[in-house]
């Protein structure tokens, strides 16, 4: 069965391609190293393509470097023809102690992005000390106001999850999405229950860092780990554990390619998050980035290729 067609955003009638753009690395020059291996022209190429092959909907949030990305993808905007769904995050920021500091970060994001309205609003983090129920109060609003089509939250638990839907069915309205870390080498989510939680929910998940910050994408050895501040995270000890993993997803991307041209590890990669039900947003710097991510639609790993990867990937915990 081929993974091409759009997907659902919880029970709003917005259909979202099965893979949609990351804006994370946009302009970032703390964790990615933006204006250096990459320009702003590289990043634009990125988004065209990514269009151009069948992907509606980019993903950013306010802290991506404070503001860049989502006045990035605001210029973009202006320069496509092509419809695309915007989605947006708000981050509670300690001295943000309400929820209606929510209207004024949307109102923000909705002039740095040029639109009216967003497809999508989300509440980045659950951090305390406001409360998960006056936040989605202060998302109610926002949709009562037109400012956002549907609401959605990121990094939220399965109790957490829970609250956000019983707090918005008080207001007659759905949670529409989770985003979470989600990967073969980040498999939490299935195990904590908020996989589960959402599948029960109706709530779609937004898997972020799908191919867990380039280390799916079998460019790394030991011998060439991550440069920057990834190699903390990601020592030579850690690329040397997951080569395993690695291998099996070449030799499953050689057998599900076509032709004389194997699916990448990192189109494996986001393949096995659609067969789990996820939507994902893999960030893309140039435009082979944004090609190779888009050759991950339109096809599906076997159900004996899903049962290798998640039993290698098992090994790994």
């Amino acid at each position: 069965m081929a993974n091409s067609g759009s997907v659902p955003l919880g029970t709003t009638d917005i259909r979202l391609s099965p893979i949609g753009l990351g804006a994370w690395q946009w302009g970032d020059k703390f964790f990615w190293p933006s204006g250096t291996a990459y320009t702003d022209d590289d990043i634009r190429a990125a988004f065209a393509v990514s269009l151009e092959a069948g992907m509606n909907w980019v993903d950013t949030a306010e802290v991506y470097r404070p503001h860049t990305s989502e006045k990035m993808l605001g210029r973009f905007i202006r320069e496509t023809q092509i419809k695309i769904f915007v989605a947006s995050k708000c981050f509670p920021f300690p001295w943000r102690l309400s929820g209606k500091a929510l209207l004024g970060a949307l109102r923000g994001s909705l002039k740095r992005l040029g639109v009216a309205r967003l497809d999508l609003y989300q509440m980045h983090w659950p951090h305390p000390p406001v409360k998960v129920e006056s936040w989605m109060d202060a998302m109610a609003q926002a949709m009562k106001e037109g400012l956002t089509r549907a609401v959605g939250v990121s990094n939220y638990s399965a109790e957490q999850t829970r609250r956000a839907v019983d707090r918005l069915a008080k207001h007659g309205l759905t949670l529409a999405s989770n985003q979470i870390e989600y990967s073969l080498l980040h498999r939490r989510p299935e195990r904590d229950g908020t996989l589960a939680a959402c599948k029960e929910l109706g709530v779609t998940v937004i898997a972020y860092s799908p191919i867990a910050k380039g280390m799916l994408s079998g460019k790394y050895t030991p011998d060439n780990p991550p440069p920057g501040l990834r190699a903390a995270r990601y020592n030579r000890d850690y690329v040397a554990r997951i080569q395993p993993l690695i291998g099996l997803m070449k030799e499953i991307g050689q057998a599900h390619g076509v032709a004389d041209s194997a699916k990448s590890p990192s189109q494996v990669a986001l393949n096995w998050l659609s067969g789990k039900g996820a939507v994902s947003i893999p960030g893309a710097k140039n435009a082979k980035q944004a090609q190779d991510n888009a050759g991950a639609m339109g096809w599906r790993l076997t159900e004996e290729a899903v049962k290798a990867l998640d039993s290698t990937s098992d090994k790994l915990k």
